[in-house]
């Protein structure tokens, strides 16, 4: 096998018969990223965590971007053109768009239903009256939310899960790299699917935790209940009179929740649409790279 354009010491594990060669600057940051984001894989589901490992996404494939600039890594992914795993990269790599776009469609969806809530709640403060339907159309929405982000799951996690070193190092990389990437996007998936998404709550399951959650938090303690959660509860209090409390304060506590959950969208939202794009351009780098050396 040929000597390896990358360090054979990296995390990528790639095989090579060579000594290794001095690590290129890039590679070494890209596997601290790498290794940075995979300690991060069992972070809490709430939006602070996520945020960073969108970040920290976004960093990674500026630096992937700059890797595949170099001559030396363009050799290495020309010389395999038409492999097999030049294949199955660029199939993962359309799969990971895919999860991304439907990500940026169930946020920006799901943006516009809390702002219409808070707009209905505005107009209605103190009272409950036409609250309910409006209410339902939201728990609708999350629905149907759900069952996409279930369908794209299906449709992608067996490979990801399934990918294994090439055992040249550029590609090994790449693929480690797709695979970080899906798994940040599960754990994304997860937050906006509320709860666990093997478990069906019912309203009073959510409500109670939400309730136990504002008693955590003023103890001044953590808690795991996230944004999209604490929506789904307080809306249940609100139409069904769960707690007791007057319906303008519900409807306090909805207005509360619905803000920060807008707000940890638009955070969100921005990250992934950020990585999307960088995702179509490294995966037109890559393709700019195989069809040079087709034509040569």
């Amino acid at each position: 096998m040929a000597s390896s354009p990358l360090n054979q010491k990296s995390n990528f594990h790639a095989r090579s018969n060579s000594l290794p060669s001095r690590p290129h600057p890039l590679v070494t940051q890209i596997d601290e990223y790498l290794c940075r984001l995979k300690s991060n894989e069992s972070a809490s589901s709430s939006s602070p965590p996520l945020t960073r490992n969108l970040s920290g996404l976004r960093d990674l494939y500026e630096l992937v971007d700059d890797l595949l600039q170099l001559p030396v890594i363009q050799q290495s992914l020309a010389q395999r053109c038409n492999d097999k795993q030049v294949n199955e990269l660029l199939n993962e790599s359309l799969k990971l768009l895919d999860v991304c776009g439907v990500a940026k469609d169930v946020l920006l969806q799901a943006k516009e239903d809390t702002q219409q809530l808070q707009s209905i709640l505005r107009r209605r403060r103190g009272t409950e009256a036409g609250f309910t339907n409006e209410t339902k159309e939201y728990f609708a929405s999350r629905k149907k939310a759900k069952k996409l982000i279930r369908k794209s799951l299906k449709a992608c996690k067996c490979g990801f899960a399934q990918l294994e070193n090439d055992g040249e190092a550029t590609f090994s990389m790449l693929r480690e790299v797709e695979r970080v990437t899906f798994t940040v996007f599960e754990s994304l998936y997860s937050y906006i699917f509320g709860s666990k998404m093997e478990s069906k709550s019912t309203n009073w399951s959510l409500v109670s935790k939400w309730m136990s959650s504002k008693r955590v938090t003023c103890e001044g303690e953590a808690t795991e209940t996230n944004e999209f959660e604490k929506v789904d509860a307080v809306l249940c209090t609100v139409i069904g009179n769960k707690i007791g409390k007057s319906g303008k304060m519900s409807s306090d506590d909805a207005q509360i929740e619905l803000q920060k959950l807008e707000s940890s969208i638009q955070d969100l939202e921005d990250g992934v649409e950020c990585l999307l794009r960088l995702l179509i351009k490294t995966r037109v780098s890559v393709l700019n790279i195989l069809s040079q050396e087709a034509f040569t």
